[in-house]
This record gives structure tokens, sequence and C-alpha cells, in this order.
């Protein structure tokens, strides 16, 4: 009790020097003295420098005594083993095996065109015909001769069964018979290189050659037709790529101009390597139910060439190398219950990288907690405080 009424005793003290004090600063410039207000402020600014000494001894004393003052600030995550697929990005163009312009196989007049552009058509479809420049006629005659030959040589056949006429005789009708068949069969190949039929169902993507053109055998352009059931994406892959892009190695694929993704497979993958660019075929089957995928369409691929079920990803960001061109990382050990810990370097291996992230094969294993945020700035055996927050879905950064 005596105690408190000590104290308050001292409290009324302080506070009447102080309220004398500034009733004597409020007298001494009220007086208009210039000689006492510079030796008024004189005293002033010698206090303030008393002070001001104290306070840097105050600051000098607190800054060897507060340990935690020059703990480096870092955030940390857990390693975990996790599936990691590696990508190898490619563009490719959109094939189709049955995309073919049809040439003519006989010269002359293009007599009808059967089709119209759009059409769809069936294999074996007559598409247009040809003049044959008087070849049916010419078949109607050998065809009558045909007939004649072999009336001839029935009848001979007959007589030479009935132990009658000679075996010359026999030999010469059927010879002249089959010279007649042969020639028969020759001129209605002939006629049928005047047809043009479909070699696979499609449609007609286009009609090049109008009816009543002259057309020239192996030369002149007719039609294109197109079928976009059966469609695929031709690319070049390196060639250090060989034991990993084989046949059913899954494939996304993406059309930026249709703002759309598939997912689809190697269907094939090429034996041969290009001396000149040293890269290898690969096609990749691709479904078209819609149709809207068109030859020649430019799209980009990742095909999968590496997995890894149980990896150990990391930031590439995080990464340094030091003097001997080993890499390291930072991680944490003897974390406390205020989360400082000790930096630890770690020398680690690693293997392929995708996207941000890094495959380390060596130096790490899951559920070790490695400093992310600040892991450039600090060193090997310092200690850190970790100051990891929690998003809006409760996951520890």
């Amino acid at each position: 009790m005596k105690n408190i009424y000590g104290l308050s005793v001292l409290g009324l003290l302080l506070f009447a020097c102080n309220v004398e004090k500034t009733k004597s600063l409020e007298a001494i410039m009220e007086s208009n003295d210039l000689q006492k207000i510079r030796i008024k402020r004189v005293e002033i600014v010698a206090k303030q420098q008393e002070i001001s000494e104290k306070l840097k001894q105050l600051d000098a004393k607190i800054a060897i005594l507060d340990t935690t003052k020059n703990v480096p600030l870092v955030t940390t995550f857990i390693v975990k083993k996790e599936v990691f697929k590696h990508y190898l990005e490619l563009q490719g163009n959109v094939s189709t095996k049955n995309n073919l312009v049809l040439f003519p196989e006989y010269s002359g007049i293009l007599k009808r065109v059967f089709v119209k552009k759009g059409q769809r058509v069936s294999k074996g479809q007559t598409l247009a015909k040809i003049d044959d420049g008087g070849l049916s006629q010419q078949l109607s005659q050998l065809q009558i001769q045909a007939n004649l030959a072999k009336t001839t040589f029935d009848r001979q056949e007959r007589l030479w069964n009935q132990k009658i006429g000679s075996e010359i005789q026999y030999l010469q009708a059927k010879s002249s018979y089959e010279v007649q068949v042969q020639a028969v069969n020759q001129l209605k190949q002939q006629i049928g290189k005047t047809y043009i039929r479909a070699p696979f169902s499609g449609t007609i993507d286009d009609i090049i050659t109008e009816q009543g053109s002259v057309v020239n055998a192996g030369q002149s352009q007719l039609m294109r037709i197109v079928n976009l059931d059966d469609m695929y994406i031709e690319t070049s892959v390196p060639e250090r790529y060989v034991s990993d892009v084989t046949e059913n190695k899954s494939v996304e694929v993406e059309f930026p101009i249709l703002g759309k993704k598939i997912n689809a497979k190697v269907r094939q993958a090429g034996n041969f390597i290009n001396p000149t660019n040293r890269t290898f075929k690969v096609e990749i089957a691709i479904p078209n139910k819609d149709k809207n995928i068109k030859p020649n369409l430019t799209a980009r691929l990742k095909i999968n060439d590496y997995t890894n079920k149980k990896a150990v990803l990391i930031p590439q960001s995080i990464i340094s190398e030091n003097a001997n061109g080993e890499q390291y990382v930072y991680v944490i050990t003897n974390k406390d219950i205020t989360n400082n810990g000790v930096a630890k370097r770690q020398i680690v291996t690693t293997g392929r990288t995708q996207g941000d992230v890094i495959e380390v094969l060596t130096g790490l294993d899951g559920d070790i907690e490695i400093i992310k945020e600040g892991a450039r700035s600090v060193r090997d055996g310092q200690t850190v405080e970790v100051i990891n927050f929690k998003d809006d879905d409760n996951e520890t950064k």
C-alpha cells in the first residue's frame, strides 16, 4: 500500500515538473527576450543529443541479444512421389491415303461426267466416260468373228471326237477361236479404260476438267475424290527418340484453328532414318466422325515418350549449381515448434523437365521438406524461419 502511495506521489511530482517546465517555456517565449530564448534552445538541444546517444546504446545491445533478428524467412513444401509423364512436343499435318486426283488412262474427248462436286460415291461407281473413238464398233465386229470361230471350232471338235478329219484341222480351228477370244478381251480392256471409276468410296471434292474437253492419258487431271474416314497425322521425330516413340504410345492432339483437342495413339513408327535431317516418320490415327478435320490441317502433338509412376518432382527455379557443376537444393532439418529450422544443402541429380518442374533421380525421397521461396538467399547450416501459409483449399504452400 505504501509502494502504491509512493508511486502516486512520484507521478504527481513529475507531472507537476512538466507543467512547471511548460509554463516556464511559455513564460520565456512571452517575455520576448532573445537572449533567454536562445539559452533555452541550447538546453533543449543538449537534452535531445543525450537522449539520441542513449537510444543508440540501447539499439546496439538489443542487436547483440536478439538472436531472431537476422533469421531469414522462407517457404517450404513437402516432396511427394507422383506420376510423371514427359511429352515430346511436335507439329504435324493431317493426311489421308484416300485423297486422290484421278487421271485418264485413255486419250480422247471427255464425253460424259456423271457426278457433281460434293457428291458421295461408292467404290467402283462410274464417274465419267471418254469417247472411245469407234472401239465399240470394232468390238462388235470382233465379237461376230469370235462367234464364227467358236462355231467352226465346235463342229471341228465334234468331228475330231468321231475320228473324222485330221488333227491339223482341229488344231487350226481351236487356235483361230482362241485368237479371236483374246482379241475381244483386249479390246474390252481398252474400252474399259474409257470409263473413270471411283477407286474407293468417298466424296467428289472437285471437278477439274469439264465435260467436252479433250483429255490426255496420264496427264489431264479429271477430278479429286476424298474420303475423310481414315485420317491420320504425319510428323517427323528426331532419331534420339527412336526407342521412346513407338507404336501405341499415347498422344495429345490439338487443332489450334478448330479449338479442338483429342487423345490418340501412335499407329505406325517408321523404321527408316532420313539421312538428311536425321528423323523418322510417325503416323497417328485420328477419329473424324463430324468430318471437320481436313487434309493438310496443322496439328500440335504431345507424344508421351516417358512415364515414371513414382517420380520426385520439384520446381526448376529452386535448383542451384556449385563450382563443381553439382546441382543442389536446400532442405529443412531440426525444425522446432516455433517453425525455426536449419537449412541443409542437398546434392541431387535431375532427369527430364516438363513445364516448370523437373524430375529428381537421386538425392531426395518422399516426405522431405524443401525450401521454395528464399532458396537462393540462404546458406548451408543457416537457421531459417518457415512461414508457410494455407490457401483457400487449406493446402500448405
